[in-house]
């Protein structure tokens, strides 16, 4: 750990870091930047391989060092990590992701708080530098490869496959509801937005280092699907002619359709998903309105469905 401040705003290894946001950066680098006490715990903690470099605010108020038990509770911690932050002038929130990045081996470098501002305006006080390549390893590495893999307690493999999602938010969003619901991977189909943005990785809350987010064409997605006996389920209104939306409460309810091995796969937010993509699907299922609304968002189908799957695979009928 370097105990200098870098206060230099101007200074290069500053705007590198800052320059992280724009996708081609990332490309060049073959880094990303993960942004925000949340996120940048989560990394350091379930994927400390991936992360280069911690920066992190120094906190020069008179409150510095002094350890609120209750704040770190709500963030994750239920007591201070094995390695100690005495003498680190951080914050109480900063102090124990300081110590579990250091405890990893990762290099934490202290900075003035304009510094990691203009690193991340979202920041939060601390960002880290993650390495692409290692994340997809990792990724890749955690993968199912069989039915059953991923998920617990002899529950059903429960897959969130997205095809052509463009909205960093939308993306990093549904990433956390798979999350939510248990699911052994996520699937982005086709061409998608960059899962390194760091709008994707701040709307995952973390969520993107808790599973394997995969990048795949339509056809290595069939494909895959079938390598692992995975059904797959097409959320979407109409369907086609041959291939016709059972609504969720049904799929649900009928027999064999709680215990499925299966993947769910979620259309463009704008478009939905093609009449070739809905013909190949095993079935196509739908979620009920009740009310006025036109339609559900991308994020809230996902979770709506996601969860409901895994709920009705544990707790029985819905």
């Amino acid at each position: 750990m370097q105990r200098t401040i870098i206060d230099n705003l101007k200074s290069e290894r500053v705007r590198r870091v800052a320059d992280l946001s724009n996708r081609r950066s990332r490309a060049r680098t073959g880094q990303y930047v993960i942004e925000g006490p949340q996120s940048v715990r989560e990394a350091v903690r379930c994927v400390p391989q991936v992360v280069r470099d911690v920066y992190v605010a120094v906190d020069d108020s008179d409150g510095a060092g002094h350890t609120d038990m209750a704040l770190l509770a709500r963030h994750g911690y239920a007591r201070m990590p094995d390695e100690s932050c005495e003498g680190i002038p951080v914050s109480a929130l900063l102090a124990p992701i300081v110590a579990e990045a250091l405890s990893h081996g990762v290099y934490v470098h202290l900075c003035s708080a304009g510094v990691v501002e203009r690193m991340s305006r979202d920041a939060q006080g601390i960002v880290a530098v993650g390495d692409m390549q290692a994340t997809r390893d990792a990724m890749t590495g955690t993968a199912p490869e069989t039915p059953g893999v991923g998920g617990s307690g002899g529950h059903p493999s429960l897959v969130a496959a997205f095809w052509q999602v463009r909205d960093p938010g939308n993306a990093g969003t549904v990433i956390r509801a798979a999350d939510a619901a248990g699911c052994a991977a996520v699937v982005f189909v086709d061409e998608c937005v960059d899962m390194f943005n760091p709008k994707v990785i701040r709307a995952t809350a973390g969520s993107l280092f808790h599973l394997p987010v995969l990048t795949m064409t339509t056809g290595e997605f069939f494909t895959w699907c079938s390598e692992r006996g995975l059904a797959v389920t097409a959320a979407d209104v109409y369907g086609t002619p041959g291939n016709r939306p059972v609504p969720l409460p049904e799929l649900l309810g009928g027999d064999g359709g709680r215990d499925t091995d299966r993947a769910v796969l979620f259309g463009n937010e704008a478009r939905g998903l093609p009449d070739d993509v809905l013909e190949r699907s095993d079935t196509v299922v739908s979620i009920p309105i009740y009310g006025r609304a036109e339609s559900l968002n991308l994020g809230t189908s996902a979770a709506v469905m996601l969860m409901s799957m895994a709920m009705s695979s544990r707790f029985g009928r819905m």
